[in-house]
This record gives structure tokens, sequence and C-alpha cells, in this order.
């Protein structure tokens, strides 16, 4: 089950339904479709607040990814095998989008990238950003947006995992 929480003040501008189907998707196409993980979509602030607290950067980022059990700025569900929490700052996917695509589409670039950190993907090394970078192409491609897909060779957005 994929759980969205949208922060009230971007409840009117988000659709959940696209963000949900990126997650399952991702899961899908990992074979783990039977896990539990929460999408969160949030402000700035909460993200810089999280960022520093349990990755030490004091600094806003657009996607924190926590895996395994449930921190506590998250409503978790009991008794289901919990895959981890995907943390997006909603100002930070507006400002990328702007001549790129639009704001929805960034929302689920910024879902599809945050699901493969929990699966286990990352991109500290040039081999290991070519392989997240394909999967993830992959993934868009099959959600029908693969112009949302950044350039391998473009600068990583400021995301992270914890």
């Amino acid at each position: 089950m994929i759980h969205i929480q949208i922060a009230d003040a971007y409840r009117e501008h988000v659709a959940e339904e696209p963000l949900r189907r990126a997650a399952q998707v991702c899961l899908e196409e990992a074979n783990v479709p039977d896990v539990e993980l929460t999408l969160v979509i949030s402000d700035d602030e909460t993200v810089h607040e999280l960022n520093r607290a349990y990755r030490g950067v004091d600094a806003t980022t657009d996607v924190l990814a926590f895996g395994g059990t449930a921190p506590d700025f998250v409503t978790a569900p009991e008794g289901a095998s919990y895959l981890g929490d995907v943390v997006i700052s909603y100002p930070r996917a507006i400002e990328q989008a702007i001549g790129r695509h639009t704001p929805a589409e960034e929302l689920v670039l910024l879902v599809v990238h945050g699901v493969l950190h929990l699966l286990g993907y990352d991109h500290m090394t040039p081999q290991d950003k070519k392989v997240m970078w394909a999967k993830q192409a992959m993934i868009l491609d099959r959600l029908g947006l693969a112009h949302v897909q950044p350039d391998e060779t473009e600068e990583d957005f400021g995301h992270a995992s914890a």
C-alpha cells in the first residue's frame, strides 16, 4: 500500500494518483509489490529540518528517502513490510520544473527517484548513477514521461537518502 501525506498548503495543487502510480510502477519493476511506503509532499522548511536532523546537512533539498522503519514525522501503518518514506519539497519541485516540464511531472520524477533510493539504488559513483538513471528512465518511459528524465550528465538535484 502506498500512503500519501500532502501538506494542507499544497493539497489543492497536487494530484495523488500520478504519485501513487509512479511509486507502484517502481515497486512492480523491483518485483516487490507487497510492501508499504509513504510519500510526503511538504515545504522547504520541513525538508530542511529533516535534512539537518537526519543527515546533518543544514540545507533544504528536493527529495529525501528514509528507508526502513518510519521516522516519527510519518504515520506508519501497523504490521506491514515497510519499505520507507519519500519526502518531497513542493516548492523545490516547482522551482526545478520551470522551463523543463510541469510541476506535476517533476513530482513524479522525484517520487520515482526517491523510491529507487528506497530500493537500494544510488548515484554516488558514475557507475551507480548510470545504473540508477537507466532504471529511472525506463520507469518514466513506462509512465509516459520519458521527456522528464534528466540527462545523465546533468548535475544531480539536491536529493539524498538517509
